[in-house]
């Protein structure tokens, strides 16, 4: 081989390997792609493989424009929505789509994400207002929510198709009060608390006296029943004292006085400060001036006894019951 003609086939060679590199394009299980030639679509692929074009893109001749083919999300800021009432809340909110018609997602937006998702973010905003305004302020924090987001996908979907997009879920991630609405609820259930605290307590109290009014009423019958049946057994008692008292001085006269007499004794001077001013020669000192009780006046009819005389009556003790 002549080597003059070496380098030219070299050239040859890259020439080649040049545009089998430019007529081949792949296509991943993530993507899809538009196939452009001097700006108009010429195909789409949305199968992953291996795919042939012209070599010219230089030339604007076969374009490959890759678009996402797996679910993409963006989020929304927090906005700030007032619902029916007045009151406001704070929303923070994002949407997962696909891109379903890679050939009308370029005619619309040229391909561009960014474009895309500003014009869903504006219609997103707009839904989420009306959403909530329909809406009062319960609502919004209740079993209603579900409801809401599937609306407010309803409201995109529309748009969104027009732009070869397919709105998969619209999601509320969070709801909050703003800070003057959280002040203002705070201070009504603290009202409504203390409220319920008063009633709570005043209820207390009222149940308290009736409990304690029953039970003084009960103190009260329960004493009077106690001191009518202590007074009917102390009147047993009574009764079954003089009893044993006539029986006794029924047996032994003698010793029943004596008794009686001790008994006054014990009675008159219990106390330190008993005074007693007597006759030495008087009945209530009988068994302390003779050991057989008799007294002075009894001793000289002794020397002369009578018979039938009657005998001394005991002497009465100066206190304590008259049995």
């Amino acid at each position: 081989m002549n080597s003059n003609r070496l380098p030219a086939i070299l050239v040859a060679v890259g020439v080649i390997l040049f545009l089998g590199y430019s007529s081949i394009f792949v296509v991943n299980a993530r993507q899809q792609a538009v196939v452009i030639r001097f700006g108009e679509i010429r195909s789409v692929k949305t199968e992953p493989g291996l795919y042939f074009k012209l070599p010219f893109a230089f030339a604007n001749a076969d374009r490959v424009q890759y678009v996402p083919k797996q679910e993409l999300r963006f989020d929304l800021d927090d906005i700030r929505v007032q619902v029916s009432g007045g009151k406001f809340y704070e929303v923070d909110a994002f949407v997962v789509y696909k891109i379903t018609d890679a050939a009308r997602f370029r005619e619309t937006v040229s391909g561009d994400r960014i474009s895309a998702e500003s014009r869903m973010r504006t219609r997103l905003d707009a839904s989420l207002r009306r959403v909530y305004g329909l809406r009062g302020f319960e609502s919004a924090l209740s079993d209603a929510r579900a409801s809401m987001m599937q609306e407010v996908r309803d409201d995109l979907r529309p748009d969104a198709e027009s732009l070869g997009i397919s709105i998969e879920d619209v999601r509320i991630r969070r709801t909050d009060l703003t800070q003057e609405v959280s002040q203002q609820t705070y201070a009504r259930m603290k009202a409504e608390r203390l409220a319920e605290a008063e009633l709570i307590r005043a209820r207390g109290s009222e149940e308290g006296q009736r409990r304690r009014a029953v039970a003084d009423r009960k103190v009260v019958e329960i004493q009077a029943e106690a001191q009518r049946d202590g007074e009917i057994i102390r009147g047993e008692g009574d009764a079954a004292r003089n009893k044993a008292f006539a029986d006794a001085f029924k047996r032994d006269p003698a010793f029943f006085d004596f008794y009686r007499s001790m008994d006054a004794y014990s009675k008159s001077m219990s106390s330190d400060s008993t005074t007693l001013v007597l006759s030495p020669d008087s009945e209530f000192f009988r068994y302390f001036n003779q050991a057989d009780g008799a007294t002075p006046s009894d001793r000289v009819p002794q020397a002369m006894p009578q018979a039938g005389a009657p005998e001394a009556a005991a002497p009465q003790p100066a206190t304590g019951s008259g049995n």
